[in-house]
């Protein structure tokens, strides 16, 4: 009984201390905390960093366009951790800052020398993507380069949001160093080179595709970033107000596609479920395979729906694919193009039961040990 007082009696006392303390604190500002807010820069330091990011010197195109090599050899590959490497040490995102806070201060040297770098930035990635494509020969599409040729409402929501973290990460001396990250998030050196994979494939979509997301980024970076400039004091809004409109202009037609784009992909998701629903549970011919992948792409009449499944040989007619067909038609309510691949199978089971067995098994091996199998 005499601990259990002792200890409580601490306890108060320690909670007293801890509240004088905190009372303290509290007098000695006064109630201003204006001590735990971080002023942003002065308008002389952002104006020298944005203006130094913008320079078309040797060692940003040097960067750049090993950047876009790099970027295109593992998106060849398919290598996500190869491409990471390539957009860390891109130089890009500075420069299209620097885009961003020159139209907030109405600044026209400095966007004439952020955008022109750019601009060439621009041109060289794709050109030292199309080179090495040309180079090696490669010719397979993967996951990496697709995911780059189908852009939706968010990689425009990732966009506005690099912007934003990019142009707040130059206002503050503490998180400066956070704009590789941003660089990062956004990834603007990949699109480009799928853009010179798509030429040096002669492949339209591929090409038009990487274009579109590449906009989307581009644009949204730089409306995102004029506002948080605005927001930060930067500048002024009669001066930004042209560049704001334009940029508003663009990413409501650029929306147009997005929003096109991210609805085909969720009718897609929604299909593909039903689809792998209907064939695994209410269907003979597929309820006993392995469906290996479903693919399921919208057609101007109707669904094609391309099945992969690993089935013993001859175990699947074409009459049974005619009646799944048939069966989808009606449980969708619209076309079906419906395509099947069958991987043959073959499985081989050997079990010993008994002793005798076990002793012919040995005795072979016995009489076969140097023939082997």
């Amino acid at each position: 009984m005499t601990k259990l007082r002792t200890y409580f009696s601490k306890s108060r006392r320690g909670l007293h201390s801890a509240q004088k303390e905190v009372a303290e604190l509290w007098h000695q500002n006064s109630g201003d905390w204006s001590w735990a807010a971080e002023k942003p820069r002065p308008v002389a330091a952002v104006n020298r960093s944005l203006w130094k990011s913008s320079v078309p010197s040797l060692s940003f195109y040097a960067m750049l366009g090993l950047s876009s090599v790099i970027a295109t050899l593992g998106l060849l590959s398919g290598s996500a951790a190869v491409i990471i490497g390539a957009m860390i040490i891109a130089p890009l995102m500075g420069s299209i800052i620097g885009i961003a806070y020159a139209i907030v201060m109405g600044n026209r040297r400095l966007l004439k020398r952020s955008a022109l770098t750019t601009f060439k930035g621009i041109l060289l990635s794709i050109l030292a993507a199309t080179l090495i494509t040309l180079l090696f020969g490669l010719t397979q599409t993967n996951s990496e380069i697709l995911a780059r040729v189908r852009p939706t409402l968010i990689d425009l929501g990732v966009a506005l949001a690099a912007g934003a973290a990019g142009a707040f990460a130059i206002s503050r001396r503490q998180v400066e160093n956070a704009l590789s990250g941003v660089a990062i998030s956004v990834a603007l050196v990949p699109p480009l080179s799928v853009i010179g994979i798509g030429i040096a494939w002669w492949n339209a979509r591929v090409a038009l595709g990487a274009s579109i997301l590449f906009a989307t980024n581009l644009t949204g970076i730089i409306f995102s970033g004029a506002l948080v400039f605005l927001w930060q004091q930067y500048g002024s809004l009669e001066r930004a107000k042209k560049g704001l409109f334009a940029g508003f202009l663009a990413l409501f037609l650029l929306g147009i596609p997005l929003g096109l784009s991210l609805r085909n992909i969720l009718v897609e998701e929604h299909v593909h479920r039903q689809v792998a629903a209907l064939l695994r549970r209410q269907t003979l011919t597929f309820a006993d395979t392995e469906i290996k992948n479903i693919e399921v792409q919208p057609q101007l009449n109707g669904l094609r729906v391309e099945l992969e499944v690993a089935a013993k040989a001859d175990s699947i007619s074409q009459y049974q694919v005619r009646l799944v067909r048939q069966f989808l038609i009606e449980q969708l309510g619209q076309p079906i193009q419906l395509k099947v691949r069958v991987v043959p199978t073959e499985i081989f089971e050997e079990i010993s039961h008994t002793a005798s067995d076990s002793q012919v098994v040995h005795s072979t091996n016995r009489h076969h040990s140097s023939t082997g199998f």
